[in-house]
């Protein structure tokens, strides 16, 4: 099927205005609504002007891919609001078999690396989230404690509804919920998140070289990672 052209922009101005019950975008004047026709009512009047901000950048043309953060919104407001639920348990289905917690048995190069970088992730976790989770040597399913688990979950449903998109986006990025939990936590950046998460790709490219696809592939990752990094920071301003 063909993508549809980029619709032609149709406004002369963007700008954050506040509204009942938060913050909007308006262009020229009206305000903007969710594709499925909700109000856009967003939690801070930091993550508005950044969404005005992605209005206002936009050329002849509306290019939805150069708006991440209208993009989340309105998966926020649309999607998770109405599905918390359902939300929060997939992402316990990460926590069950979460990246961080499954190592590889060689390389000796890559067993130290896993080491280095996600055994103080995971440190974190048992520390602040109270969440010690079960590394496991290879690829065979082993259960994680289930007070660790019901921990993490205690975590991921205290979110508000554009945290937890935010998180539920780093979360599905990285394959791992304790990266997107230490993201959201400020434990860690957008690059370090990404690093970590690409961590076993990177080995391998290092040693066999990188295609236009992976190049694409990693290139999404880190732009979703840095949405959610940046969502989380504005929508708790």
């Amino acid at each position: 099927m063909t993508a549809a052209p980029p619709l032609k922009r149709f406004y002369k101005e963007a700008r954050a205005a506040a509204r009942e019950g938060g913050y909007g975008v308006q262009l020229d004047g009206r305000d903007i609504r969710t594709p499925a026709k909700a109000a856009l009512v967003l939690p801070s009047a930091g993550l508005a002007e950044a969404v005005a901000g992605e209005w206002a950048a936009q050329g002849e043309r509306i290019e939805p891919a150069t708006m991440p953060l209208m993009s989340l919104a309105c998966t926020a407001i649309d999607q998770v609001a109405p599905n918390r639920g359902a939300v929060i348990g997939e992402l316990m289905d990460y926590a069950g078999s979460d990246l961080l917690c499954y190592r590889a048995d060689r390389p000796e190069a890559l067993v130290a690396r896993q080491a280095e970088v996600w055994q103080p992730l995971l440190d974190w976790a048992a520390r602040e989230l109270d969440a010690p989770l079960r590394v496991i040597c290879g690829i065979r399913h082993e259960p994680q404690p289930e007070d660790a688990l019901a921990a993490l979950r205690r975590a991921v449903a205290a979110l508000e509804d554009f945290p937890l998109t935010a998180l539920d986006t780093a979360t599905r990025a990285s394959g791992s919920l304790v990266i997107a939990l230490a993201l959201h936590r400020g434990q860690v950046g957008a690059e370090a998140a990404f690093e970590a998460a690409e961590l076993d790709a990177t080995f391998q490219i290092e040693h066999w070289g990188e295609d236009p696809e992976a190049t694409r592939r990693r290139a999404a990752v880190l732009a979703d990672l840095a949405a959610a990094g940046r969502l989380m920071d504005l929508a708790s301003d």
